[in-house]
């Protein structure tokens, strides 16, 4: 290599030094500023995981200080005066505050606030069911049959975990306005899903024994099979 292009090298790399120092000099801010954003990005998280934790925390000592009452009307009063910001703790706070306004004789209290997270959109569906579930079958006695059915048939058309509870309910009104057939029919439903417990599939065989039918347990599993 010639000295004449040894030196046009060497010239060369200190261009490219001076552009690369120029251009981390315009544009380094955003190097850093990423930086910043990742770690100040990992930090808020566990702040907001810490946050989290110690709202659950508070609202659980809260509910649990509530329901040292001896009264239930107390208890009701404790529960109701408990805040809670986050839809799904909001959910488990309503119905606590439903049953123990059951354990005070306050039905219509216990509907309202059961209705109330059934209706919400916020809160996740399981909290939705289990709601409107037991505010149906609270409203046995006072709700018209119609609608009732409207309701639980809605329940029992999904897939959650209420679905059969939901059949069971539809059975028993099926009883109630005499719909003998009807009814062992829908037992025998129940009894033939593969999703039946061994308590509802117990409860759908006495009764279709009371109706006078003859339960066919088809590929069901009974407790003796399982003695």
């Amino acid at each position: 290599m010639s000295d004449s292009d040894g030196f046009i090298e060497e010239v060369t790399e200190e261009l490219r030094r001076d552009q690369m120092l120029a251009k981390l000099k315009r544009y380094g801010w955003i190097a850093v500023l990423a930086v910043l954003l990742i770690v100040g990005g990992a930090a808020f998280s566990e702040y907001r995981k810490a946050q989290a934790r110690a709202e659950a925390e508070a609202l659980g000592d809260a509910m649990l200080g509530a329901l040292d009452s001896p009264e239930a009307a107390e208890r009701v009063s404790a529960l109701q005066s408990v805040a809670a910001s986050d839809p799904q703790a909001s959910a488990v706070l309503a119905l606590l505050t439903a049953s123990e306004q059951l354990a005070a004789d306050d039905l219509e209290g216990a509907v309202s606030n059961l209705n109330a997270v059934a209706t919400s959109g916020d809160i996740p569906q399981i909290y939705r069911q289990i709601a409107q579930f037991k505010a149906l079958t609270l409203q046995a006695e006072t709700l018209d049959a119609s609608a009732r059915k409207q309701g639980f048939e809605a329940l029992a058309a999904g897939t959650g975990s209420l679905r059969l509870l939901a059949q069971e309910q539809l059975a028993l009104i099926l009883v109630q306005e005499g719909d003998e057939a009807g009814a062992i029919e829908a037992y025998q439903n129940i009894l033939s899903d593969a999703g039946v417990t061994p308590d509802l599939q117990q409860r759908a065989l006495q009764v279709i024994v009371a109706l006078g039918g003859e339960p066919d347990l088809g590929g069901t599993v009974t407790d003796e099979d399982n003695g």
